[in-house]
Order: structure tokens, then sequence, then C-alpha cells
């Protein structure tokens, strides 16, 4: 009796997330030569990105920082809340250890530079893929400096703590930043976890004495 054939492995599903359709036209190329790696998916924006993960199965996205509304680190933190099996790797131009930080605190496995060579980018999406955590070369010594803890936070956390420290409620920090209340609490405990703090009169004080050392967003 004849065995049957070994089933080749399942191609990983990568969804590019980037603004610029050139960008995500030269990934796209990068990538599909590269057996066993399938794009499937793209998205310029945040609503795109989420409306596609919710519509087909995809392993992996390759998310871009600056992006209109939206950023990439809060996106990758709803990636990360409402699709948990969604890998997220960072592709960006940034290369300061706040952002890579930030990155991994919103949830991400990976930061790649976007000038990486594109073998770089291939043993980093195997490296995320196979459970890991991956950051390019060129960030590890930046990474050994532990960063101040305002430096954990987003953009988006810093205006928020920047509204907490004035004595705005959710509702005053929604309107001003025309964001949802429900947003605003979010970020609130996205601010708490980062920083290990317990309750809102520890958040209050962080705030206040971040804003007297100069802290602005």
């Amino acid at each position: 009796m004849t065995a049957a054939p070994a089933r080749a492995p399942a191609a990983t599903r990568i969804m590019l997330i980037d603004d610029h359709p050139l960008v995500r036209d030269g990934l796209r190329a990068r990538l599909e030569t590269v057996p066993g790696l399938e794009v499937v998916a793209e998205a310029g924006h945040a609503d795109e990105a989420l409306a596609a993960a919710a519509a087909q199965e995809i392993d992996l996205t390759l998310m871009d920082i600056n992006m209109r509304g939206i950023n990439g680190i809060e996106l990758t933190a709803l990636f990360h809340a409402r699709h948990p099996e969604i890998a997220v790797l960072i592709l960006s131009m940034h290369d300061k250890a706040e952002y890579v930080m930030q990155s991994i605190q919103a949830g991400a496995r990976g930061y790649v530079l976007k000038d990486a060579p594109s073998q770089d980018i291939v043993h980093a999406i195997e490296t995320v893929r196979s459970g890991g955590i991956y950051y390019s070369a060129a960030l590890a010594r930046q990474l050994t400096q532990p960063l101040p803890p305002r430096e954990l936070l987003t953009q988006r956390e810093r205006e928020v703590l920047m509204h907490i420290a004035n004595g705005e409620s959710n509702k005053q920090i929604a309107r001003e930043l025309d964001l949802s209340v429900r947003t605003v609490e979010t970020h609130r405990l996205n601010i708490k976890r980062k920083l290990n703090i317990d309750g809102q009169a520890e958040l209050i004080k962080f705030a206040v004495e971040s804003r007297s050392a100069g802290g602005a967003p």
C-alpha cells in the first residue's frame, strides 16, 4: 500500500497595514517570492484593518506606526484585545527604543525597521509565528537601557494623562480629544497597567508630577 504524500504546511496568512499603497505594493512583492508566505489582505487605516481581521482568517499583520487616525500602536492594542490569535509585527521607520517598548506593551510580538533586508523581515515573521519575539538587531543596544516610566505610554495616552493632571473628568477628556468616554476609560486602564498604578489617586498624583517635571505630550 502506497503511503499518502505528506501534506505541505499551511502558508502564513499575512495582512499588510500601512497608509501608503506604494509601501504595501513593495512589501507584497517582496513577500510573495517567499514560499510559505501569503499576503491575503491589505489595509490603509484602522477601520479597514479591523474589518479585514473580522472577515477572514489572518495569522499575522505587518503594521506601520504612522497612520491617519488611530496609529499603529493603538491599533496593536485593539488587535491584542479583539483578535489575540493574530500576531502583530511592527514594521516602522522609527528606531527609538520608546516606540519598541510601547509596541510591545500594546501586544506586538516584534518590531522590524523598514530599511531591514528582506531576509530579516522573513526571519522576523518566522520567529513570531513560532511563538518568539523579534526586534531588529540595530535596536538591541537601546533596549538594554531602562526607559523612564512615561516613555512607555503612547502619544494618545500622554494626552489623556495631561488632561487627568488638569483634573478633567472622562467626559471632559473625551470631548477635548474627540473620543468616546469608553475609549478614555480604556486609556486610563492602560496607563495604570503600564505604570503599575493601582488607584485613581495614585494616577492623578503621577499625572500632576509628570506635568510639573515638564512632561508635555
